[in-house]
């Protein structure tokens, strides 16, 4: 696969395989190209162990990211980290350190030969289905990976507890993600049987619903031993809950907090899903949520609030009719179960309702079709079905299907599905005119199974964990780099203020603290928006003691900052002398004020040849998706125009074929009923990618390329038989004049997408538009 792309790349389509024929057990040349943008109806693949539903994924989730479509992919069973095992030289070098050293010596093999044998294997699988290195290096460059490990250093940390804000635009948003939230928490804490209205989930709820500021766990812990308000409903909160009782509540998440390893939970990334799915330069990511190495509790705990994140983000995105992004989750059972209502299940089932207008898809992998909620398996356009465990199961899908499938009776789909194979799928598409048996292709991802912590780390690049210091406490404190004293006492006239710290902090260290509400115009551009700017730099015994070039930006608004330290007593850094004159804060604001004007600017985008720009707060990485998906609805509308103006000459080419096929049968009674079915070969598909298989069957294509090859030299009545091969050879030279009027249609389709340059625009403020509103001796924490 070199040189010029194949159809199916340029035109957003997925290779996800072959046909299949189940009577003769054969892989047919015919590929089974997948629509991307009918993902958006969104997909379910049902198959027992074994039957290969992981590699079907993983080949979707490859899919996605060679047309530069990001991905949410949820881990539970932890295959989807086999995505960072791309090889484009196909060295056994790169296999070697991920072979399993115990397989290979239970087959008396060697590391390198092992590694040379696997090598081998990807080598030829990757050929036979017409892929090689270069498919593998579109993938590379297509996307960045990154493993998000909750609750573990292993990957990426997520901190799904580091921020349990649940305010939205829509209080019934707001108040849906209170409900999943305690629902999580409560659970977190061995809470599992309290339902919607249980005393213990109203009150969480409520302060999730009220938490201004600061709103973690520890705070939580605070506010349920010390409400902000005194009712709950109509009821006074110590007759709906007691001090006492609440205090039994507020122990069981302190337990939680005391956890050893617990502060890995509030740190690391937040799950923002707009930085999940990009990059900061806009660049499309696959984003794999590994929680294979979490118990129950924590486990259902991370999904939700993955889950509730890309329902808020999701609810933020404009309408589209192509593909924006894919959540994708390789098992999802316990999740989305038909009776009971765990934390996960309410997000799930809203995004499979609500997502489709947004461009958002939603892929679900499980074994056993009883583990899906009927709503859900309603929602579903596509199903991938593979081989099935139980009569059962498969009578379950057979009356699913026996609703949305017209073209085969119950009995066809019965011994269909009892034909099915390890890697072979009956997928069902509500935009096609049929289901179609097919073979999945060789994924580009080496398969290696499940990895170890340890492997993982390896796979990503990240140091090996530290040794544990937890038996020796009193030696990690002794190593502390930070100076040991108390606070100093400060002169009169300076106020200090404390940054928020999820956890108690050992140390402080002091900084200059800066806040600012901005206001940026422009009367040409109509521009007018304001913004919030919060800084912190460091304050030293230097000529310079401050210096706001040197400034790191913070979340912390002045409602965050307290009084006091948040727990036990610390050790403080020591403070410099200009800290403890009064009349420095006051020529520091100046600086802080002019620093805002000359290096806080508000930066505009554009993408001139799609006539977009950004909107006031839109990061470049977001108006960078936002223009790459313009593209995306511009070639598929670019597509939709190819298929109209080709479907009558396809519609005439099928006719003749036709005929065609009958003349042929008539003359030669002896000849192979194989023959006559040979596919479509994968060199003449790009009238397949284009007309799909909605305006004409592929078969029928496939035949008129081959049938004339397929004809017998020793027929009687060979006069016939050359007339009849003369007419195929017209109706050969007719079908290869509209392949190839229509490749020159896809060049240039191609050659006509605008270059997506995106060109930057600043606005600087002016002086009079920042409101300095504190700048102050802050004490920051350190871990």
């Amino acid at each position: 696969m070199t040189g010029m792309l194949p159809p199916y790349e340029q035109l957003g389509l997925f290779y996800l395989g072959r046909r299949f024929d189940l009577r003769s057990g054969t892989r047919l040349p015919e590929p089974i190209l997948y629509e991307s943008k009918d993902l958006v109806t969104h997909a379910v693949c049902i198959g027992m162990t074994g039957s290969g539903k992981t590699g079907l994924g993983i080949t979707i989730i490859e899919e996605a990211a060679i047309d530069n479509i990001p991905v949410l992919a949820i881990d539970p069973k932890g295959d989807l980290s086999n995505l960072l095992l791309t090889f484009p030289s196909l060295s056994a070098s790169d296999f070697a350190p991920w072979v399993d050293e115990r397989q290979a010596q239970a087959q008396q093999l060697t590391r390198e030969t092992a590694a040379e044998q696997t090598a081998a294997r990807w080598q030829k699988g990757l050929a036979e289905w017409d892929q090689d290195g270069s498919r593998i290096d579109r993938l590379r460059a297509a996307v960045d990976i990154r493993v998000y490990t909750p609750g573990s250093r292993t990957g990426t940390p997520l901190s799904v507890l580091k921020s349990l804000r649940v305010a939205a635009e829509d209080p019934e948003d707001a108040a849906a993600r209170a409900t999943t939230v305690a629902a999580s928490l409560l659970s977190l804490a061995g809470i599992t049987d309290a339902g919607p209205h249980s005393r213990e989930h109203a009150l969480v709820a409520a302060l999730l619903t009220q938490a201004d500021g600061q709103a973690d766990l520890p705070r939580l812990v605070e506010q349920i031993l010390r409400p902000p308000f005194d009712r709950l409903g109509v009821m006074d909160l110590e007759t709906f809950y007691p001090a006492k009782e609440r205090q039994e509540l507020a122990l069981r998440f302190n337990s939680v907090l005391a956890t050893p390893g617990f502060d890995v939970w509030m740190a690391g990334d937040p799950p923002d899903v707009g930085s999940m799915l990009f990059t900061p330069q806009g660049k499309p990511r696959i984003a794999i949520v590994s929680v294979a190495h979490l118990d129950e509790a924590q486990r259902m705990m991370a999904v939700s609030l993955v889950l509730n994140a890309t329902l808020e983000w999701t609810r933020r995105q404009s309408g589209t009719p192509s593909l924006r992004a894919l959540l994708y989750m390789d098992e999802v059972f316990g999740y989305l179960p038909p009776v009971a209502n765990p934390p996960s299940k309410l997000p799930l089932l809203t995004l499979l309702k609500q997502a489709r207008a947004a461009g958002v898809g939603v892929m679900l992998a499980t074994q056993n079709p009883v583990d899906l909620d009927y709503k859900a398996l309603s929602n579903t356009g596509t199903w991938f079905l593979g081989k099935l465990q139980t009569e059962r199961d498969k009578s379950r899908v057979l009356d699913g299907l026996e609703g949305l499938s017209s073209s085969l009776t119950r009995e066809e789909l019965d011994q269909t599905l009892s034909g099915l194979r390890s890697r072979v799928f009956l997928m069902h598409n509500v935009h096609e005119k049929e289901p179609v048996t097919y073979e999945t292709r060789w994924t580009l991802s080496y398969l290696r199974g499940p990895l170890t912590r340890e492997e993982l780390r390896r796979a990503i690049g990240t140091p090996a964990a530290a040794p544990s210091t937890a038996s020796a406490p009193a030696a990690t404190a002794n190593s502390h780099s930070a100076p040991s004293q108390d606070k100093p006492v400060l002169p009169a006239g300076i106020s200090e203020y404390f940054l928020p710290s999820p956890t108690a902090p050992m140390s402080y260290e002091p900084v200059l603290y800066g806040s600012a509400l901005v206001q940026y115009a422009d009367s040409r551009r109509g521009i007018d928006v304001s913004a919030v700017v919060h800084a912190v730099t460091a304050i030293t015994d230097g000529a310079i003691a401050v210096d706001w070039d040197g400034a790191s930006p913070t979340d912390a608004g002045p409602e965050a900052l307290t009084r006091t330290p948040a727990g036990a007593p610390a050790r403080f850094g020591v403070l410099p002398a200009a800290a403890r004159n009064p009349k420095s804060y006051a020529a520091w604001a100046d600086d802080f004020e002019g620093w805002v004007v000359r290096a806080k600017p508000l930066r505009l985008f554009s993408a001139p040849a799609y006539k977009l720009s950004s909107k006031p707060g839109e990061t470049e990485a977001e108006f960078t998706a936002r223009v790459q998906q313009a593209g995306r609805e511009r070639r598929d509308a670019a597509v939709e125009k190819l298929r109209a103006k080709y479907a009558p000459k396809v519609t005439r080419a099928a006719d003749k074929i036709r005929r065609a096929e009958e003349t042929l049968a008539r003359e030669q009674q002896q000849a192979s009923q194989q023959k006559l079915q040979t596919a479509l070969s994968f060199g003449a598909t790009l009238l397949g990618a284009v007309m799909g298989r909605k305006a004409v069957s592929m078969s029928t294509l496939g035949r008129a390329t081959t049938a004339a090859r397929g004809v017998s030299r020793s027929s009687k009545e060979a006069a016939d038989v050359a007339q009849a091969e003369q007419r195929q050879r017209e109706v050969e030279d007719e079908l290869k004049a509209i392949e190839a009027e229509l490749e020159r249609e896809v060049q240039a389709l191609q050659d006509d997408m605008p270059d997506a340059g995106i060109e930057i625009t600043e606005i600087k403020p002016r002086k009079a538009g920042v409101d300095v509103r504190l700048v102050a001796l802050a004490w920051k924490p350190v871990s």
